[in-house]
């Protein structure tokens, strides 16, 4: 009788820890998902970051044909469909929505236009040429050429340093790495979307 009555106890017991527990680890999850997501609506657009635009409130047809995949570009604009140019660097997420809805109906275009935006933000920049490993770098506002080309386990033995590319925007500027590990030309910091190229030395 008194083993059943203990073995009732610790049982009861153990219940309670596992509730416990339980309800501690649903409480550490709402709290982190909880912080993403409102640093996420927090984040302003910068350029070379991809949005996911939805429309509704229009005919399907319609809708379909603005929904989409789309980059902001080099002056700080996503360009839509029937309107145009939408600036967006900056702004954050539910700004950009209402210019895009406000946009669609100043012009007449729809009436009651619905926009989602959401955002990618894992924002990337683009290491390609003779690396030892060429991939896409994670961007961190200190991130700098040196920086993109380290993490990528540096040049190869027939990387040309000296004449290192960073597109951007649709541009492109030749940076000398030479220099730059001389400090007798500074670091660029690179920006999301960037493309790094460096090519191959014919000597």
């Amino acid at each position: 009788m008194l083993e059943k009555q203990l073995l009732g106890t610790i049982k009861k017991q153990n219940l309670d820890i596992m509730k416990l527990f339980a309800n501690a680890l649903v409480a550490v999850i709402l709290f982190t998902f909880g912080n993403q997501l409102l640093l996420a609506d927090d984040v302003a657009l910068r350029t070379g970051d991809q949005v996911s635009i939805r429309l509704a409130g229009v005919p399907a047809e319609d809708g379909a044909q603005v929904s989409g995949i789309y980059t902001v570009d080099g002056a700080g604009n996503i360009n839509l469909p029937y309107i145009g140019k939408i600036h967006s660097s900056d702004l954050k997420q539910a700004d950009v929505q209402s210019s895009i809805e406000n946009a669609y109906k100043s012009s007449g275009v729809y009436t009651t236009p619905i926009i989602t935006l959401s955002v990618q933000f894992d924002r990337l920049v683009d290491v390609e040429g003779d690396v030892r490993m060429p991939q896409r770098v994670r961007y961190t506002p200190d991130l700098t050429l040196l920086g993109a080309i380290a993490a990528t386990g540096g040049f190869t033995d027939y990387a040309d340093e000296s004449k290192v590319s960073i597109l951007r925007g649709g541009k492109r500027i030749f940076v000398n790495v030479k220099k730059v590990r001389k400090s007798t030309e500074s670091d660029p910091g690179l920006q999301p979307g960037d493309k790094v190229s460096v090519p191959r030395s014919f000597w």
